[in-house]
């Protein structure tokens, strides 16, 4: 048997998600065959701080080891890096004085469990692409896209999509204007409507409005957590949910839908009360079903999408027209998260995803590194 393949997983960040990017990590570290995968984990703070440690020599046995804290590992003489020291085997190419390992480079490729910002963003994705390392999912422009909801709803619109309507704004426009803004708001959505910072995940910074003053008030509160905000019309419909794996040739699962615990789908819904149904397959007619597959390709198209995303749909009550609401290239990726499970009820097992997800990253970096970069390269 050859070398196996050296993986790091990329996990906690500076991010509201910060605990949801631990579970994940966790799920993927306990799934992974050990047999073919080397495991390297790469910690990072609420903070940002980065540290790494050894190789992982058998599945973690919680998220406290994954965090490195002192005796929550069977062997407690783990060694760990922190700091600039912790990233070296990810930037080790683009160091003049670092040579590669005997037996091949510290990582093969990466892959980053982070969710929000500096994970799903982009930002990471860049660092690798400058590294020269391969990694696992969306690449720096759909991972880009994919996060800021305003570019994600225009490429859908450019490509024939269907989207709820919306407006938005940066706090300088709202503090130069904010009546404009309030009576378009108005006119074109009308109450209740939904407004959220437009990079940012997990519904943090979400609020539903029904009137003037309501929305006021839930612009400063987005406006906490960006400079742009958008705001929606409000959709009365079921939620429907459609998992994507692939590059150039991607494939939909079966879809599936949310039954929100709450009025809608909010952080307390997604992570909190557990109260919050998956029916999966969604009970939807089969043609509506087939729709949204399709719908869920182009959209994963629409963003230059890679590896992998869900994207997430509204079938509206009143006349059963679907309408793509979003897509998330880095989704929940428990066991228990509707991604996997929505791939599992199309036949694919966890370990099987991750197995694909693997060959897919590895796929798309021999495809780059096939490139020219100028007439003389």
């Amino acid at each position: 048997m050859g070398r196996k393949i050296r993986v790091g997983l990329i996990y906690g960040g500076r991010s509201g998600e910060h605990e949801v990017s631990l579970q994940t990590a966790l799920s993927v570290a306990r799934a992974f065959d050990y047999d073919r995968y080397e495991l390297i984990p790469f910690f990072i703070d609420k903070q940002g701080k980065w540290t790494s440690g050894a190789p992982l020599p058998a599945p973690p046995e919680s998220v406290e080891q994954l965090r490195f804290l002192p005796g929550a590992a069977p062997d407690s003489e783990t060694q760990t890096e922190t700091g600039t020291s912790a990233i070296v085997p990810i930037v080790r190419g683009m160091l003049a004085e670092a040579g590669r390992e005997a037996d091949g480079p510290a990582v093969d490729v990466m892959f980053p469990l982070l969710h929000g910002t500096f994970g799903e963003d982009g930002t990471i994705q860049g660092l690798f692409e400058m590294a020269g390392v391969p990694y696992v999912g969306a690449g720096v422009l759909a991972s880009a896209a994919g996060m800021d909801k305003v570019v994600m709803k225009q490429l859908f619109r450019q490509n024939g999509l269907p989207v709820a309507d919306f407006i938005y704004f940066t706090k300088h426009e709202w503090n130069k204007d904010r009546e404009r803004i309030v009576a378009e708001a108005e006119e074109r959505l009308g109450y209740p409507c939904f407004v959220k910072p437009a990079n940012l995940g997990s519904s943090v910074g979400v609020s539903k409005v029904r009137g003037r003053e309501e929305l006021a008030a839930a612009v400063e509160k987005a406006l906490q957590f960006d400079r742009k905000v958008i705001v929606e019309e409000f959709v009365d419909a079921r939620e429907i949910e459609v998992s994507v794996l692939g590059n150039d040739e991607p494939r939909a699962s079966v879809p599936g839908e949310i039954v929100s615990s709450n009025e809608y789908y909010d952080y307390n819904a997604k992570y909190i009360d557990g109260k919050s149904v998956m029916i999966i397959p969604a009970e939807i007619p089969p043609e509506t079903a087939e729709e949204a597959r399709a719908m869920a390709i182009r959209a994963f198209r629409a963003i230059d999408g890679s590896g992998l995303c869900r994207a997430d749909f509204f079938l509206r009550k009143s006349d059963g027209k679907l309408l793509i609401n979003e897509v998330n290239t880095m989704p929940g990726f428990t066991q228990f998260s509707m991604y996997p499970l929505l791939w599992k009820e199309s036949g694919l097992s966890y370990r099987e995803l991750l197995d694909e997800l693997i060959r897919l990253a590895l796929e798309r970096f021999r495809e780059r590194q096939s490139l020219r970069y100028g007439e003389k390269d």
